[in-house]
């Protein structure tokens, strides 16, 4: 599913040099790699950059940034990785879902308004395997309503939103936005990490106070606070591989392209719906088939690897059964759930590797275009 080792080959004197600066600096906690790769992907963003442990400790540290009160409502997806809502029940804040798009898989924005209750405070999208929302209408339900909004970015780095007006980074519009360098990511380290970012600053020095401890000076603390911190050897190898990060994209969109080309008229699949506010960055390649688990088990004896990504929804899940949804809440995510595979996506796919995936595909399907 990921190539890691042949990215890692392509770079690997940068890399192994970067990090033995790193071992011969002996700074390997703050300052040093960790502040240069800040002020790297700051310039790369546009947008001001804390960096911190991991991904959903970005999402922890944003809504502990925010001050939001046990019992609020922050609205959301069932359809992502789990940290999206794990993040809200640990602080007390209640997830309420709202159904997904078949198309994009992202959150329906048609649904949130009628989902908005007196106690609601913040919306939380996920731009999902890539792609953005549409978060233009995002900000307006969101001023209208005086809400917060926190972007779960963890798997659209480098994605671009095109405004009516303009074009920012996907992760730099709302009111603080979260992403991961876990190490298939579009940015991946070499073990964990993350990153947020805001335009304002008032929430970028509690951002960056609450990811060390709650710290203002050097032992001395202002608010409670969390242990988040990115190491100075995933610093350096992250600020080599940011260099790179609009190739990794480029060759993952021509990868979707090739799949797109040889998949788009089957019948019984669908490929990945586009929309033209947001370019993608495909984390993710995702299909939809009704024989997803037929065509997943063909995938996998001859050689190919995939992945379901996710195979239930949150809100089916037992561990978020206390918050009472049942099956029916939201058709499509669940529907999603029994039918989305993604395919191989990575930056070091060649010509034939992508045609044996998609001939094997075509195979299964009796290549009825």
């Amino acid at each position: 599913m990921a190539d890691l080792y042949g990215q890692y080959l392509n770079i690997k004197e940068e890399v192994d040099q970067a990090i033995q600066e790193v071992i011969e600096s002996a700074i390997f906690i703050k300052g040093g790699k960790v502040t240069e790769f800040e002020h790297h992907l700051n310039e790369y963003m546009g947008c001001p950059t804390i960096t911190c442990g991991n991904g959903t400790d970005a999402l922890q540290i944003a809504f502990m940034a925010l001050a939001l009160e046990p019992g609020d409502e922050v609205i959301t997806t069932p359809f992502t990785f789990v940290a999206t809502a794990e993040v809200l029940a640990l602080l007390g804040l209640k997830p309420v879902f709202v159904d997904v798009e078949p198309g994009t898989f992202n959150i329906d924005i048609s649904k949130i308004e009628a989902s908005i209750t007196s106690r609601t405070r913040a919306i939380l999208p996920v731009h999902l395997f890539g792609q953005s929302v549409d978060m233009e209408q995002i900000m307006g339900i969101a001023r209208k309503h005086d809400l917060f909004v926190v972007e779960d970015a963890a798997q659209s780095l480098g994605t671009d939103y095109s405004f009516t007006n303009g074009k920012l980074r996907s992760g730099t519009i709302g009111h603080i936005g979260c992403t991961s360098f876990f190490p298939s990511k579009n940015l991946g380290a070499f073990g964990d990490g993350g990153a947020l970012f805001t335009r304002n600053e008032e929430l970028a020095a509690k951002i960056r106070s609450i990811a060390n401890h709650g710290m203002k000076v050097r032992y001395y603390y202002e608010r409670i606070g969390v242990n988040s911190r990115l190491d100075s050897i995933q610093a350096a190898i992250l600020d080599v591989k940011l260099k790179y990060l609009d190739n990794y994209i480029r060759a993952r969109q021509t990868a979707a392209q090739w799949y797109d080309s040889q998949l788009a008229y089957l019948e019984n699949l669908l490929i990945p719906k586009r929309v033209t506010f947001s370019t993608h960055s495909f984390h993710q390649y995702t299909i939809r088939t009704g024989n997803r688990d037929g065509l997943q088990a063909f995938l996998k004896s001859r050689g190919i690897p995939s992945m379901i990504y996710y195979p239930r929804p949150i809100h089916l899940q037992e561990a978020y059964g206390y918050l009472g949804y049942k099956e029916g809440d939201f058709p499509v995510a669940e529907q999603l759930s029994n039918e989305v595979l993604s395919l191989p996506m990575h930056t070091e796919l060649d010509d034939v590797q992508l045609a044996y995936i998609t001939d094997t595909i075509l195979e299964f399907f009796g290549n009825n275009r």
